[in-house]
């Protein structure tokens, strides 16, 4: 009685915005052990025929090839298509997806990587009495709880803190935080709360001290975006889906309708990306989830149709973990041009971003120098002034584009769609574009009912809400310690198969290979500094990665946190992959040269390895160019005006240090600007200006001749002068 006394009691209050807190935390619990129960009865309706084995990728074209009609075919293996492929499979309707990439390898993975409602957008409809925003943001809130459920093992709640500057502000934030609470309701992850001066710079050290009045602290959820998308489409997959990457559509099929006259969408020619092979998938019905391609697949359908997409580009760096707290993140809320940017610790990195930039359509983009110098900027204003922000610390930049849509049945069609959109063409092809990553389910659920209902398909209700992900059954906090004690893997190792496999991370670590050492047992890592392991390259394969550029971007981050790292990983990965998947040399040696561009170009690789020949001014005093040509010489010992691997490893022989040639030749190329083999005295130089501006940091050629040079210094002999005389 007491319990259904506070159940209604919150009940009348507006679903717990001022019921008390033992009211509250007694419905919580109630709805979560309701949310479970649904989930166990829904899943028990459900029949998984690959619970134990994925199908392979040539099974999952055979499937495509030779079914003779689905029910829907998706077009778009990003988070809104593969989410709706998992609704349409699980209301028992017969479902294919295609993508002309990989999984994920577009706007999904190269997001801000939360999991969020948008304190941004309440924010504005609070401001201008906005209800269909105030509704967009209730409806990601729940959204949140839902994601942050299905898939424990891919996200987590994160703190995030807004630093307050002036005293009028603390009032004002602390009300639309409050607010953000209050719309989330009985799924608010944790309650907002205000933090002094002290306590603010205790938590976030590195926080600028000057003026600091206080700190909010709102939860938010984070998730690993790429993996998630990943787990959508695989869990799609395991209840039946027929989904291929690399498979990309030609052209619609069309088919007169006997009724109406009119030809209908009733499928598509695709051809295999890999192969070449050209097939006909024949569906009731066609769904465009294409993201920022949107307009080129309703073009296919009707050439008159108009553009709907603008799209817009967003960048985001990656600078090393010792910029934040290992678990608090930082919203600034005003920008020198009024965006929002985050500074978030991702993977034991720092993220930040985004930039909001119009852009054109392209399946490559590249980050700006303009947009990751204006990140840093707006770092530097909210870090102390002890922390050097350098330009060099930028291991990694990307760039997505969100595909900003209008509504092409209103009437004012140059006005942005806040929210998503769901419309169907007069020939039947359903279109979903807009929206953003935490909404995925809602907006396929809504997407699945419209065309449901448009091509009259006879199909079950809705069960996504509460559906565990892939990994996420056997998924516990505590999982990793079994895979060190059962395996004999690193905790770090161990600790990281779990966060990206969950309960599947046992499958991973079963294909690990002995280590031949003491500890870890098994577990070969791709490169020292990462917890990445040789068995996730075979794994990835089972989760269809086709290419060396699957495995560093989407089923590793590796290339998303560190470039060279990954380029380092490369030949290994491609090596493992080619004997996996039987490449002649010519396509591992074509594999490498594509994964190495995606990393120079989309990664931001190119705008780290520029920061050295951004200008070709030396700027250094006559004392250090003196002392840095001292150095130089030290290694070159023939005066030839040029240092070779072979000059490297003759100084570090004599003071008893060995590096691998491969890695030596590695650690030159970096500085090899010209790229003929061999460092000049002018690039060191120039290396060296740039490590003093602090464009480069963590030169390996500049540290490793610097510690070169002081332990040769430490064995020159004394001198008697020096030495003060003798006996």
């Amino acid at each position: 009685m007491a319990f259904r006394r506070a159940l209604k009691r919150t009940a009348l209050v507006g679903g717990g915005a001022v019921a008390t807190a033992f009211g509250l935390s007694q419905l919580i619990e109630y709805r979560k052990t309701q949310a479970r129960l649904a989930q166990v009865a829904a899943e028990a309706e459900l029949k998984v025929p690959f619970i134990d084995e994925l199908p392979s990728r040539q099974a999952q074209l055979a499937a495509l090839t030779n079914t003779e009609e689905f029910d829907v075919l998706v077009v778009g293996g990003g988070a809104t298509g593969a989410g709706c492929a998992l609704d349409a499979v699980t209301r028992n309707l017969k479902t294919a997806l295609v993508e002309r990439s990989d999984f994920s390898s577009g706007t999904s993975s190269r997001s801000t990587k939360l999991i969020h409602g948008g304190v941004r957008y309440l924010q504005k409809a609070i401001m201008k009495l906005d209800y269909e925003q105030y509704m967009m943001v209730k409806e990601a809130l729940h959204e949140r709880a839902n994601l942050l459920e299905i898939a424990p093992h891919l996200s987590a709640p994160l703190p995030i803190m807004l630093p307050v500057y002036k005293w009028w502000q603390l009032p004002y934030y602390w009300a639309g935080i409050k607010m953000y609470d209050l719309v989330a309701g009985i799924q608010c992850l944790k309650s907002s709360y205000v933090l002094s001066k002290t306590k603010a710079l205790e938590l976030f050290p590195m926080l600028k001290k000057d003026k600091l009045v206080g700190a909010i602290v709102y939860y938010d959820g984070q998730h690993n975006d790429a993996r998630m998308n990943l787990a959508i489409a695989l869990s799609a997959a395991r209840y039946g889906a027929a989904i291929a990457n690399y498979t990309e559509v030609i052209h619609l099929l069309k088919k007169k309708d006997p009724q109406s006259g009119r030809e209908k969408v009733c499928g598509a020619r695709c051809r295999d990306v890999i192969t070449g092979q050209e097939f006909d998938v024949r569906a009731k019905c066609v769904i465009n989830a294409t993201g920022p391609f949107t307009d080129a697949l309703r073009k296919m359908d009707n050439q008159e149709a108009s553009n709907i997409c603008q799209p817009s580009a967003g960048v985001h760096i990656v600078i090393p973990g010792y910029y934040s707290p290992d678990n608090m993140g930082l919203l600034d809320p005003a920008t020198s041009d009024g965006r929002v940017i985050f500074f978030l610790p991702w993977e034991n990195m720092t993220i930040a971003g985004t930039t909001d930039t119009p852009t054109s359509v392209t399946a490559h983009p590249i980050p700006g120098e303009d947009d990751i110098n204006f990140i840093l900027r707006e770092v530097r204003n909210y870090l102390s002034p002890d922390v050097e922000v350098r330009r060099g610390d930028v291991l990694a930049a990307w760039s997505g584009i969100r595909p900003l849509v209008t509504d092409p049945s209103s009437k004012d069609t140059q006005s942005i769609c806040r929210n998503h959109i769901v419309s169907i063409s007069d020939s039947g092809l359903v279109t979903i574009a807009g929206g953003k990553w935490t909404t995925y389910r809602s907006m396929a659920e809504e997407t699945l009912d419209a065309t449901i209902k448009a091509h009259r398909l006879s199909a079950d209700s809705c069960k996504t809400v509460g559906l565990m992900l892939e990994g996420a059954k056997g998924w516990t906090p505590t999982l990793y310690i079994r895979l060190v004690q059962d395996y004999g893997l690193e905790k770090e190792v161990a600790q990281h198969l779990v966060s990206t496999y969950g309960g599947r991370a046992f499958d991973v670590a079963k294909m690990a290979q002995v280590t031949g050492q003491r500890w870890p047992i098994v577990g070969k890592r791709l490169v020292s500094e990462f917890p990445y392991i040789e068995s996730e390259v075979l794994y990835a394969i089972k989760e269809y990665a086709c290419t060396a550029i699957d495995v560093i971007a989407r089923r590793t981050r590796l290339g998303f946190l560190n470039v060279q790292a990954a380029d380092e990983a490369l030949p290994r990965i491609v090596q493992i992959m080619g004997k996996e998947l039987d490449w002649s040399q010519e396509k591992r040696t074509e594999e490498l040269e594509a994964a190495r561009k995606f990393l120079y170009h989309e990664m931001g690789y190119r705008s780290r390895s520029e920061q050295i020949t951004k200008t070709s001014e030396i700027n250094l005093d006559n004392h250090e160019v003196a002392r840095y040509k001292k150095r130089f010489h030290k290694f070159d010992k023939e005066s030839k005006g040029f240092i070779t691997t072979v000059d490297v490893q003759r100084v570090l022989q004599s003071i008893n240090v060995h590096i691998d040639e491969n890695a030596l030749h590695e650690i030159l190329n970096e500085v090899d600007l010209n790229k003929n083999g061999q460092v000049e005295i002018d690039e060191f130089l120039q290396l060296m200006s740039a490590v003093k501006k602090g464009h480069v940091s963590d030169s390996r050629l500049a540290i490793l001749m610097k510690t070169a040079e002081e332990t040769l210094d430490q064995r020159e002999p004394v001198s008697v002068d020096r030495s003060g005389g003798g006996v």
